[in-house]
């Protein structure tokens, strides 16, 4: 008997996606080649610790309804909310600053460090926060003309701001509302870079958005580790009926005319089904496991072929330490503001603004930057459950790091820079208190997660490419081949931990799948 839907990848997109369609009535499996799901978005065992695969902080996904929708408190998930929201400091010095949710909290850290830069804050908050709530009602449904209309009608202003900035460069944006590169160089690592791209292209300038979305939105860190998300994910599938496979690689997708029909495993077995949905690159289905594609799907696979795949761009240190890293002038800030640990929020570290374009461009001959823009937390200052017995767990992640290092990186002292440099900004004695660590770089997520060439593919279509349907494989989920579905970070509305892509492609799905069923 075939299932009604196989979903090939446990990250929490397809997680999320799956549990929607069994709570729908759907016969579903997951498909996920790893021994355990969450993906990038999973916390796993190493140094004799739990560390994330990726960044901790959860904040998309707070702005949806999917966690009250499949009751994931009921599986255990429990938030912790990491307030202040975020330090920004530099490589070069200048002195650190805090967000916090709160806008007033903001201005005061922001009067104590950067007093000249409160007014232009304020400007920044005013324009931004309405373009950020926009996008947020945007993510929550299929991005068509009409639902854009509607959405653009009730706040004509954000949306014609958002319309602006869609086309504009995120540094541009940023530049017009403040002066100091520490508000802008940081801002510049939490949006394009992240993605993959210099925050200097046009069509950047939504990812200014970064600091309104932490007004609208708790940032907060699931106890336990990221991977509590899609472990609770997972257990509302099970829950709804639906049936967990891990160690089941996919090789094949099977289709017959224009009709999909299942899958093939690595081992030879096949899994019939009445729709697949992909939630994983779907660079590798397309092109690798759809060999000899019906006439169908042909033009869509041909256009996947001449699209250039991607390079890098992500790095990551774990390392378990005897204390997290101090930094020069915040603890003073800390005390005045009420902060009891300075250590809770996510540290960006950027280079200058003017530096990122050549450090984006340095991913193709092998480079990384001087100074790479970074995330930095140590997850274990806000649950304790993340420590490794008396030791603290630091997390590191460097951003346009080349797959192809020059030189190679086994042997590489490149990871260990990195750490060297962070504890140049911190006080003495970080250095002396790192325990162990490891680095985990593009060449491995490739291996581990089937990232290809390291590189996660996240949906940056601008807001006129959507509105015009272009790619709607990515924007509507689905494809020419009937029964073939695409979520993920590579769909909109795009990376992070979001979630919203697997909960609109599974409306998707199990309106198709319903409407083909047999009486």
């Amino acid at each position: 008997m075939a299932h009604d839907v196989a979903v090939v990848g446990g990250g929490h997109n397809g997680l999320i996606c799956a549990a929607y369609l069994a709570r729908a009535g759907l016969d579903v499996v997951v498909l996920e080649a790893r021994e355990t799901v969450g993906g990038c978005a999973s916390t796993v065992d190493a140094l004799g610790a739990r560390v994330n695969v990726c960044n901790c902080d959860h904040l998309s996904i707070r702005s949806t309804p999917i966690l009250d929708e499949l009751d994931l408190a009921a599986h255990g998930l429990r938030y912790l909310d990491a307030d202040p929201a975020q330090l920004s400091l530099l490589w070069e010095g200048g002195r650190p600053w805090f967000q916090f949710r709160e806008l007033e909290r903001t201005f005061d850290a922001l009067r104590l460090a950067h007093p000249g830069e409160v007014e232009g804050y304020r400007r920044y908050v005013r324009h931004a926060v309405p373009v950020a709530r926009l996008v947020l009602e945007l993510a929550l449904g299929l991005p068509t003309r009409r639902r854009i209309a509607a959405l653009a009608g009730r706040s004509p202003a954000a949306a014609a701001r958002l319309a602006r900035w869609s086309r504009a460069s995120a540094f541009g944006v940023l530049r017009a509302y403040f002066r100091e590169e520490s508000l802008i160089a940081p801002a510049g690592v939490v949006g394009p870079a992240v993605w993959g791209v210099s925050p200097d292209l046009p069509g950047t300038g939504l990812g200014a958005l970064g600091y309104a979305l932490r007004h609208l939105v708790p940032v907060g860190r699931p106890a336990g580790g990221s991977g509590a998300l899609p472990d609770a994910v997972a257990g509302a599938f099970a829950a709804a009926g639906g049936t967990l496979r891990t160690g089941a690689a996919v090789r094949a997708i099977r289709a017959e005319w224009a009709l999909v029909r299942g899958v093939t495993l690595a081992s030879g077995e096949e899994v019939d089904a009445r729709a697949v949905v992909v939630a994983c690159d779907p660079r590798t289905a397309l092109l690798d496991w759809l060999a000899g594609p019906p006439e169908a799907a042909r033009r869509l696979v041909e256009r996947w072929r001449g699209t250039p795949a991607g390079e890098g761009y992500q790095s990551k240190v774990d390392a378990v330490v005897a204390e997290p890293p101090r930094f020069e002038g915040v603890a003073e800030d800390a005390a005045r503001l009420g902060v009891p640990e300075p250590a809770v929020p996510t540290a960006i570290v950027a280079p200058p603004s003017t530096a990122f374009a050549a450090a984006w461009h340095g991913l193709r001959s092998g480079r990384v930057p001087p100074r790479p823009p970074a995330m930095v937390n140590t997850p274990s200052a806000l649950d304790p459950a993340m420590r490794a017995g008396a030791d603290h767990v630091l997390s590191l992640e460097a951003l346009y790091t080349p797959y192809a290092l020059a030189g190679g990186w086994e042997g590489s002292g490149e990871p260990k820079r990195w750490l060297d440099a962070l504890a140049g900004l911190a006080r003495p004695g970080f250095a002396e208190g790192i325990r162990r660590f490891r680095a985990v770089t593009p060449p491995a997520f490739e291996a581990s997660f089937a990232m290809e060439r390291g590189f996660a593919s996240a949906f940056g279509q601008s807001p006129v490419s959507v509105l015009a349907g272009r790619d709607p494989e990515l924007t509507r989920y689905e494809t020419p081949l009937r029964g073939l579905f695409l979520t993920g970070q590579a769909t909109f509305p795009g990376a992070s931990v979001w979630g919203a892509s697997g909960r609109n492609a599974a409306a998707v799905v199990a309106r198709r799948v319903s409407s083909s069923r047999t009486p």
